[in-house]
């Protein structure tokens, strides 16, 4: 198994387009200690020819271009003109951060769409992705637990993990850390060796420690360092939990959370804008290593 990080930014990237905050401030002056994250997606492939990207973020253009993996035409033969080494896209949820990118690839590349039956009808529901014609986007409903292979050599499985609706989604009262099939986990098995992806999770319970015990490689929600880091920057009044994302601090933070776990390698993905983490040699950068964790970067390469 072999797995690229394409993005590794919370939605709105980092530095965010609109944003003057402590630690988009640094990004904007070219401070060395901080460097540009698109927004969140990975890319991951089991025999080195077929890839499957898991969610397909605004930026998944540039991403494509930035990750030679992934360029147009490779194993192709001299006769073609079109193909990519892209063959499946799984979406974990409904967030404009993960599926905005599906709309990128529009043009008729043969290719599977996978997600939860509820995530696929919050797509189908929105005629603009219709631009992906049927009868080269298939798109595949897979029920949670029930493992497949989208990619030759690559076993995938979804699980739920406590989050919510698509923000577009929301009504008067949200149910945030509901489990089901809008917000879900990947198990990615290659090998003999797995890994997981969650990019969004709204809490750590003992089911979620239970399954994650003795990963080999676990990429995990790391949005904000702290629940009220959005208002504390000034920039927003909701917390962390209130997004659908824990946080990595404090009481029922992540970084407790897993810190007893027998897991090999350890990355914080889906980093916000505000996240201090983000900046080399802040305290808080140095808290999550200190714990043995690595704090993701655009093209960052992993071999679980």
């Amino acid at each position: 198994m072999r797995l690229t990080i394409l993005g590794a930014a919370a939605g709105g990237g980092f530095p965010q387009w609109n944003c003057h905050c402590d630690i988009c401030r640094l990004a904007w002056n070219g401070d060395a200690r901080v460097s540009a994250r698109t927004q969140s997606s990975i890319a991951v492939t089991g025999d080195g020819v077929h890839w499957l990207l898991v969610n397909a973020s605004p930026d998944l253009r540039k991403q494509i271009l930035s990750t030679p993996e992934l360029a147009a035409g490779r194993h192709l033969g001299p006769d073609d003109r079109r193909g990519s080494p892209i063959a499946a896209v799984l979406v974990t949820n409904g967030d404009v951060d993960h599926v905005a990118g599906l709309l990128t690839l529009r043009e008729r590349q043969a290719l599977t769409l996978y997600g939860t039956a509820g995530v696929l009808d919050v797509i189908d529901a929105n005629p603009i992705f219709n631009v992906l014609a049927r009868d080269a986007v298939a798109r595949v409903a897979v029920p949670s637990g029930t493992p497949f292979e989208p990619v030759p050599g690559l076993e995938v499985e979804l699980f739920p993990v406590p989050g919510k609706v698509p923000l577009y989604l929301e009504g008067d009262v949200v149910d945030v850390g509901a489990m089901g099939d809008m917000t879900t986990g990947i198990r990615l098995t290659a090998g003999g060796r797995t890994a997981y992806y969650i990019p969004g999770c709204a809490a750590v319970d003992d089911r979620l420690r239970d399954r994650l015990r003795d990963a080999d490689l676990l990429l995990f929600d790391g949005t904000v360092f702290t629940d009220d880091e959005m208002a504390a920057a000034g920039v927003g009044a909701k917390t962390g939990r209130r997004m659908g994302h824990v946080p990595i601090s404090g009481a029922g933070g992540s970084l407790d959370a897993f810190s007893d776990l027998s897991i090999g390698a350890r990355v914080y993905v889906h980093i916000n804008n505000t996240n201090p983490i983000l900046v080399e040699g802040s305290a808080e950068r140095d808290c999550v290593e200190a714990e043995g964790w690595m704090v993701a970067h655009d093209g960052l390469e992993l071999v679980p």
